[in-house]
């Protein structure tokens, strides 16, 4: 999609909105334990975030609109039931392991040697999941 007269995104970015129960705690979590920046807040219900050269857009639930009837916006139920994920590449797991953890940050294990990779997971308050990972190709 070079062409400009054909490519729908040009000097375009994604932004992830992630739907949050608690803004105040989210936002503690994402720029005091992950480091990500605020960029603007909208009235307590949405946050945005520059995390990682990425946008994230944290919002509170919300109903239908005109522009999206019959859409509802809901943070994750069930914890242990996954849709979304992010993956971040790390150059040292069990480093970064540590700083995070030290941070507040809490894991569902420790880093897992898995031969060419080291990974492991942990969530935000709201149980959206997140895997720092280490590849040793």
């Amino acid at each position: 999609m070079t062409n400009s007269t054909t490519n729908p995104f040009e000097d375009s970015a994604l932004t992830t909105i992630l739907v949050v129960s608690k803004m105040a705690k989210s936002k503690a979590f994402y720029v005091d334990i992950l480091g990500a920046s605020i960029f603007r807040e909208y009235g307590g219900d949405s946050l945005v975030l520059q995390f990682l050269g990425n946008w994230l857009l944290l919002v509170t639930a919300g109903g239908p609109t005109d522009d999206k009837p019959d859409t509802h916006f809901l943070p994750p139920d069930d914890k242990d039931k996954v849709s979304h994920a992010f993956t971040i590449r790390v150059k040292d797991c069990r480093k970064s392991y540590e700083i995070l953890k030290s941070r507040g940050a809490e894991f569902i294990t420790p880093p897992l040697d898995r031969g060419a990779e080291t990974r492991c997971f942990f969530r935000d308050p709201d149980g959206h999941l997140f895997e720092i990972s280490e590849f040793r190709g």
